[in-house]
């Protein structure tokens, strides 16, 4: 059974609302952010503001980290004023950032020698789903520790599985990516088609979300097509980041992923555009420039 007393690490987009919901749930949440607004949002819904990642660790058995990208994970649990150094034996570790599936094995082996348990556990669904509590979690690591777990889990996410060992959450998060990536993509070259030989485009979204088109993707990233809508709910640059990731996954297991890597050389264009903090449904940008035309009308 989790401990009522739980540690936050990476109070971003995604963070936040996280952190959120678990005060919501009953738990007393510790945070730590290095950027310090992003900790007084938090602390005025509840919070106890800590002043690293070692003091959160310190003063809770569970710390939760939440950050960009495999550097700042390690960082933040491995590094100078991080989760280690302030952990006890027997404390748990679960990192809910989308990394490297080779570096959330080498922070579980530094968690064991550490006598500290972990758990990688990336989400998908961006910020809508993080702020009502809807996440998708792909989680790695022992069934114990996960089992003992998931009800902290549950408070975050609407689906929680365990899908195997150390770094099988964030293998499970790259199928995921490369999947919502190719969708997007799919979905701009439908709209701008649709958009350019003088049809409504929502007339076209409409027309075909009930059939074998429908996905999640288009309903949630369409409609901000045809608003040309494009604040984040999940960046561009982290959107990049994860096919960097699968794209280095899928050289090391030998495994040709080509789509994933056109879609990742049109994210890298858009990035060059300055356009990174943008919604990865501006992924429709590259193709509305390409044929000249955009979506919105």
């Amino acid at each position: 059974m989790t401990s009522k007393d739980i540690g936050f690490v990476g109070l971003g987009i995604m963070g936040r609302p996280m952190a959120k919901n678990l005060i919501k749930a009953g738990y007393s949440v510790t945070v730590f952010d290095v950027i310090g607004t992003n900790v007084e949002q938090v602390v005025t819904e509840g919070a106890s503001a800590a002043s690293s990642a070692k003091e959160v660790a310190a003063n809770t058995p569970v710390v939760i980290t939440m950050v960009p990208d495999s550097a700042d994970s390690e960082a933040a649990i491995m590094g100078p004023n991080g989760v280690l150094e302030g952990a006890s034996k027997g404390s748990v570790v679960i990192d809910m950032s989308s990394i490297a599936p080779g570096v959330s094995q080498k922070i579980a082996d530094a968690c064991e020698s550490a006598g500290v348990e972990f758990l990688d556990a990336p989400v998908s669904g961006g910020e809508p789903k993080a702020i009502d509590g809807t996440l998708a979690i792909m989680v790695g690591g022992k069934k114990q520790v996960f089992d003992e777990h998931v009800d902290l889990l549950n408070s975050l996410g609407a689906s929680v599985v365990l899908c195997g060992d150390y770094g099988a959450g964030n293998i499970t998060k790259l199928a995921n990516q490369i999947i919502v990536a190719a969708n997007i993509e799919a979905v701009s070259e439908a709209l701008v088609l649709s958009s350019k030989a003088g049809l409504d485009p929502n007339v076209v979204f409409q027309a075909i979300r009930g059939g074998l088109a429908g996905s999640t993707v288009l309903d949630a990233k369409a409609p901000m097509m045809i608003e040309g809508n494009f604040k984040p709910g999940f960046r561009i640059k982290l959107h990049q980041k994860d096919l960097h990731n699968a794209l280095l996954t899928g050289k090391e297991l030998g495994v040709p992923l080509p789509v994933t890597g056109l879609v990742q050389q049109m994210i890298g264009s858009l990035m060059n555009d300055g356009k990174g903090d943008l919604d990865h449904s501006a992924i429709a940008n590259f193709i509305e420039d390409m044929a000249n035309s955009t979506i919105s009308q």
